[in-house]
């Protein structure tokens, strides 16, 4: 009768450590990272004075995915800080990095959700006729823009720097897809912690019309720091 030889070493080895590393440490570190939530870096000063360079945010994905699957989510709010790649079609929505040209993450504040009239009138954002009391946001020109209705899918984003050319947006490059969208980061982790977005910022007066709940110098990046997006 003839009996296997018993497994070398080396491929007992290499077992332990694709069951310890692999399965049980690195696999766990990407689904989090993936669905669950991961931290975000600001680049750029689009959202000065609420957001200055260097900044981490926690980066929140599982109402992202929880929107996608059909459950409910109070994703998006309006004054949500937003992690989004801005739409392809724009050419603002591009940067080259080591010779490579792709579509960077960006940091904006949501006002505008679908079914909401946004407009900007005398230099305000309005939104459902009512301008905005925004304390968020910088002292600065604000060109006017005539009201759009935002329809479902979508979100108006804008930045809190409104100095002149201090922020590309909405305003430049149009309404922004919710399926480019990483998720909602109203937490600063580093330097100052402390919310920065959500809940009890933007307007409570008003009220939305819709049944959908909801790159350059001037542009806020973010570099992600995670496994997977």
């Amino acid at each position: 009768m003839s009996t296997s030889p018993p497994p070398s070493r080396p491929a007992t080895a290499l077992r332990r450590a694709w069951r310890t590393w692999i399965l049980g440490a690195l696999l766990p570190v990407y689904l989090l990272t993936t669905l669950g939530g991961t931290l975000a870096r600001v680049d750029g000063d689009s959202m000065n004075e609420t957001l200055r360079s260097g900044d981490v945010l926690l980066l929140l994905k599982y109402p992202r995915w929880l929107r996608a699957a059909g459950l409910p989510t109070p994703y998006p709010r309006r004054g949500d800080l937003l992690i989004f790649k801005a739409p392809p079609d724009s050419p603002y929505s591009y940067e080259t990095l080591w010779g490579v040209r792709h579509r960077p993450y960006n940091v904006k504040r949501a006002v505008a959700l679908a079914g909401d009239s946004v407009a900007v009138q005398d230099g305000r954002v309005v939104v459902n006729g009512v301008p905005l009391r925004e304390p968020y946001a910088s002292e600065g020109f604000v060109a006017d823009q005539p009201a759009l209705t935002v329809p479902p899918g979508k979100v108006w984003v804008i930045g809190d720097n409104r100095r002149l050319g201090a922020s590309l947006d909405s305003r430049a490059y149009g309404l922004v897809a919710l399926s480019d969208t990483a998720g909602p980061a109203n937490l600063r982790l580093w330097p100052r912690p402390g919310w920065v977005g959500g809940l009890g910022w933007g307007d409570p007066e008003v009220r939305r019309k819709g049944p959908d709940g909801g790159a350059g110098e001037a542009g806020s990046h973010t570099r992600l720091l995670t496994f997977g997006v």
